[in-house]
């Protein structure tokens, strides 16, 4: 996951009278491109951390994924805009600092150690409701997304319902499920709060800020949850750093730039259209690589998840 990744597409109202209406952003091949690499390789993350945690600890591998894409995109801002780019204010470098920690310590960092326990496809089926929290928290905040949008928060908790009762998802741990939807509402607050404090006007520059401290944030709570005792680093396998690398190079780079100019490029509802499709993705690639398996509960309550996610989606499209 990564910062406002998981908002659908907010409700927009005419301008004012006087004022020149939005640009029309167009779906050019580029962006069904960049669409794409959203759609696959943030899928495939869920079975990446799998991956990671078979052998390194949840939250260190999760801190130095982060640390070392934040620093990477930093030092290719600073080579392709200058030093500049990276200029922001005390309170612009607090919500940033903020919304990174509640990004990903809170909502990924839970995902990585959830992993160690729940099936990877499970997992990405849980994620998907993130949009039907955000919904409610708009709510608790005055906003009225609408009839459509609330239909689809309850087929989404009811979907939830369906994967986070004891037994019907299979041997998993009802406590790495519980941790799963702990770190959905954090995701989700980290989520709708970016966008009503003072962030980084370039969306890259807060994400290098945000990766930064959400990296640290892991470390720290990895050293707290004493992590590093006994650590061998001789003992991590091969397929963990290739995981790992793949994380940081495909997962926290090259999706979240394509991510962050889709945001800027492509019509909103059109974005948020990667929230029911990643699960899909997530649960194909457990189900191939992983061999994990794909219960009728499963199915069933993914697949009033992202009903319940699409109906969102195709709702605030309309607004």
């Amino acid at each position: 996951m990564t910062s406002r990744a998981a908002d659908p597409a907010p409700a927009t109202s005419a301008p004012p009278t006087g004022r020149p209406a939005p640009p029309v952003r167009r779906i050019t091949g580029a962006v069904w491109a960049a669409l794409g690499i959203v759609y696959v390789v943030w899928g495939s993350t869920y079975l990446g951390i799998a991956v990671v945690v078979e052998t390194m600890p949840p939250f260190l591998s999760a801190g130095v994924r982060f640390v070392v894409a934040g620093l990477l995109l930093a030092a290719l801002l600073v080579w392709r805009k200058g030093p500049g780019v990276l200029k922001v204010t005390r309170a612009q470098l607090a919500s940033a600092a903020v919304v990174g920690l509640l990004l990903l310590l809170g909502g990924n960092g839970l995902v990585v150690l959830a992993e160690t326990s729940v099936p990877s496809g499970l997992t990405a089926l849980l994620i998907a409701v993130v949009p039907a929290w955000v919904v409610l928290l708009r709510t608790a905040f005055g906003e009225r997304p609408g009839p459509g949008a609330y239909s689809g928060v309850l087929l989404g908790l009811a979907g939830l319902a369906v994967l986070t009762l004891p037994g019907l998802s299979g041997d998993v741990r009802i406590g790495g499920v519980l941790t799963v939807v702990v770190a959905t509402v954090l995701w989700s607050a980290g989520t709708f709060s970016s966008s009503r404090i003072p962030m980084p006007a370039n969306p890259f520059t807060a994400s290098v800020y945000e990766m930064i401290a959400g990296g640290l944030g892991c470390l720290l709570l990895g050293l707290v949850r004493g992590e590093q005792r006994g650590l061998d680093v001789s003992d991590f396998s091969a397929r963990s750093w290739i995981a790992l690398a793949y994380l940081v190079v495909f997962g926290s780079l090259l999706a979240f730039t394509a991510y962050a100019w889709l945001l800027q490029t492509a019509p909103l509802s059109l974005v948020a259209t990667y929230a029911y499709v990643n699960p899909v993705v997530a649960v194909v690639l457990g189900a191939l690589v992983l061999d994990e398996a794909l219960t009728w509960p499963i199915a069933l309550g993914g697949a009033v998840v992202v009903a319940g996610v699409w109906l969102i989606v195709s709702t605030e499209r309309r607004n």
